[in-house]
């Protein structure tokens, strides 16, 4: 009696079956977890490597998006709902679709998506989501995995169904929803990532790297002149 007792006592609560109005009013914007089916699904805190690639890539898209004027950026943990409510690393909405985004949730999909797999989260990403993404109109999505050093870049065809569009000879893949934007794979596996300042004269020249001066500016990592 006394082990039952404290293994009911040790399990983990769970929380109850809820509509996703609920779901968005019991989470707070720390709170790590889905809403699939009416029910809660948590997961883990991502690792050191996760952070920076998410990091890494919000700074190169949301700068091409604010120098371009072309929608908005966001990371997780922010609500993307299609069939479930989901919470991709990051997300871009075109500024065509910003009727879409409330002040907890996107009220439907993306157009693009980029999920860096985890361990615990392989079979989501490339399962689960990967076929929810594809049938709820995510124009474009980026699974991006540290650990086996792959990424791959999926475009939705005019079938419906995503295709794989791989790098061309240099390593370099082409976003169809940011025309213009480009990613040199190598740069996610590099230890530490490359500079920022170099990576966009790369990308987008002089005016790019300013751009990303001026946001530094604006958020109070630089002096102003």
């Amino acid at each position: 009696m006394r082990r039952r007792l404290l293994e009911v006592l040790s399990a983990p609560v769970q929380p109850p079956r809820m509509t996703y109005e609920e779901f968005l009013d019991w989470a707070d914007e720390d709170t790590l977890a889905e809403w699939v089916d009416g029910e809660v699904v948590m997961y883990s805190p991502a690792s050191k490597r996760h952070q920076q690639i998410v990091g890494f890539l919000e700074k190169v898209l949301g700068t091409f998006v604010e120098q371009h004027d072309l929608g908005v950026v966001l990371s997780a943990p922010f609500q993307m709902k299609l069939e479930h409510g989901r919470e991709p690393d990051l997300l871009f909405v075109a500024r065509e679709h910003l009727e879409r985004l409330k002040e907890t949730h996107l009220d439907g999909p993306a157009d693009l998506v980029v999920e860096i797999v985890s361990p615990e989260s392989v079979g989501r990403d490339r399962g689960d989501k990967f076929y929810e993404y594809e049938r709820g109109g995510v124009v474009e999505y980026w699974l991006i995995d540290p650990q086996t050093k792959r990424a791959e870049f999926y475009q939705r065809a005019a079938s419906g169904q995503y295709q794989l569009v791989p790098p061309d000879a240099e390593g370099v893949y082409r976003s169809a929803v940011l025309p213009g934007l480009w990613l040199r794979v190598v740069w996610l596996w590099q230890e530490p990532l490359p500079a920022m300042e170099d990576l966009l004269l790369d990308i987008g020249g002089e005016s790019y790297a300013r751009a990303w001066v001026e946001r530094l500016r604006r958020g109070g990592f630089l002096p102003g002149g």
